[in-house]
C-alpha cells in the first residue's frame, strides 16, 4: 500500500517537472515503476536464499559497498549534484551507493556484535574498523543524513545484541561526541540547524524549503485539495517528488491523508517487529528487527523534517518518495528479512 500510494503521488508531484525538464510528463513515474518491478523481482529471489550466506559474507558486501561509495569521487564516474558526490553514473540511471552501504553496515553489525565475545582483540579491532570506516566516507560526500542513519543502525544492533554493555556505553559516548563535532564542523550544517528552529529568519535561503513544506500542510487543511491539485509542486517546493513528497500528500489529501500515511508505517512497524521477535534463532531475529527499525527510523526522520521538527537531511520517505536506489535497496533488505524469518528454515517460533 505504501508503494502504491508512492506511485500515485510521485506522478502527481512530478508530471509538471518532467514536462519542464525532459519534455515528458511520465519521465519520473515510468522510471519509478521500473525500479519498483526490479526491486520486487530481487525481493522474490532473495527470500528463497539462505540467510546464513549473507551474514557469513557480511564484510565482503561491506567492501563492495565501500568501493561503490569511493567511486562517487572518481571524475567521469561520480555525479556531482549541488556540490555533493553521492551518485555514480550507471548508463541511463544514477546509483546512490550510500543506500547500499546503509544496509551492508547493518548486516556487518549483526555479524560483528553477535560474535564479538568470541574473537580476539586483533579481530575485534579489524572488524570494527571495517564497520565504522566506510560510513565516515559519507561525511566527505557530504551526506550527513545517511551517515547518521548508518550510525543509528549500528547503535540499534549493538544494543539489541549480546554486545557487552560496558563497551556499548563507551562506544555510544565516543560516537555522540564525534557526531556532534562533525555536525558543527561545516557552517552550512550549523545554518540548517538554526534555520529549522526559525525558518522565517531566512525565508529566501536556508528556511525556504521548510516554509514551503509547512504551507503545503496548511493548504491541505482537513481533507486536502484533491489528487493533482497541489500548489506547492508548481515549482515552489524543491524536491516535491522526493524528500518533501509528504507535503504534497498532505496538501492533496489533507490531514486525513497525513494520518493515513502514519497509520501505514505504524502497521508496517508493528507487524514487522512482531514477526521478528517470534524467531528463536538470535542472529536471524536481530537482523529482522534491525531491518524494520532502519526503514521505520528513516521514515520518522523524513516526517520530522517535513513538519519542521528536524533540520533537512536529504533522506527520502521509504517506499513513497521518488528514487530508484532507495526503493530497490529497501526491497533488497525486505527480501533478506523474509529469508531471515522464513518458517521453512526456522521451524521453532515463540509466542508474543
Amino acid at each position: 500500500m505504501l508503494v502504491a500510494l508512492g506511485l500515485v503521488m510521485v506522478f502527481s508531484s512530478s508530471y509538471l517537472l518532467g514536462k519542464e525538464q525532459f519534455g515528458n510528463s511520465f519521465h519520473f513515474i515510468s522510471r519509478q515503476i521500473l525500479f519498483c518491478l526490479f526491486g520486487i523481482s530481487i525481493l522474490l529471489v532473495l527470500r528463497l536464499t539462505k540467510f546464513e550466506f549473507w551474514v557469513r559474507n557480511a564484510f565482503v558486501w561491506q567492501i563492495f559497498a565501500t568501493i561503490l561509495v569511493l567511486m562517487t569521487f572518481v571524475p567521469g564516474i561520480g555525479v556531482v549534484v549541488k556540490g555533493s558526490h553521492r551518485w555514480i553514473d550507471v548508463g541511463p540511471f544514477h546509483l546512490q551507493p550510500g543506500e547500499i552501504l546503509k544496509y551492508t553496515t547493518m548486516l556487518c553489525s549483526v555479524h560483528l556484535f553477535q560474535n564479538f565475545v568470541f574473537w580476539e582483540s586483533k579481530e575485534r579491532m579489524t572488524y570494527l574498523a571495517m564497520l565504522l570506516g566506510p560510513p565516515l566516507i559519507l561525511v566527505f560526500q557530504p551526506d550527513f543524513g545517511m551517515f547518521m542513519l548508518c550510525m543509528m543502525n549500528i547503535f540499534f544492533v549493538a544494543y539489541m545484541s549480546s554486545f557487552p554493555r560496558k563497551f556499548f556505553y563507551s562506544f555510544l559516548m565516543l560516537a555522540t561526541v564525534s557526531c556532534t563535532i562533525i555536525m558543527v564542523a561545516k557552517p552550512y550544517r550549523v545554518q540548517r540547524l538554526f534555520a529549522f528552529m526559525d525558518p522565517w529568519q531566512d525565508p529566501q535561503n536556508s528556511g525556504f524549503q521548510v516554509i514551503q513544506s509547512l504551507l503545503g500542510f496548511a493548504n491541505g487543511s482537513w481533507f486536502g485539495l484533491g489528487i493533482g491539485n497541489s500548489r506547492e509542486k508548481l515549482f515552489y517546493l524543491p524536491e516535491a517528488h522526493n524528500d518533501f513528497i509528504l507535503s504534497v500528500i498532505s496538501e492533496e489529501l489533507g490531514f486525513i491523508g497525513f494520518v493515513g500515511v502514519l497509520f501505514l508505517y505504524m502497521f508496517f512497524l508493528y507487524h514487522g517487529f512482531k514477526i521478528a521477535t517470534r524467531v528463536l534463532e538470535e542472529t536471524r531475529s536481530l537482523f529482522a528487527l534491525a531491518a524494520i527499525f532502519s526503514i521505520g527510523f528513516q521514515a520518522l526522520l523524513n516526517i520530522c523534517v517535513t513538519v519542521g521538527l528536524l533540520p533537512t537531511k536529504g533522506l527520502n520517505l521509504p517506499f513513497i518518495s521518488y528514487g530508484g536506489s532507495s526503493l530497490v535497496a529497501n526491497f533488497i533488505v525486505l527480501g533478506l528479512y523474509l529469508s531471515a524469518i522464513s518458517m521453512r528454515k526456522v521451524q521453532q517460533t515463540r509466542p508474543i
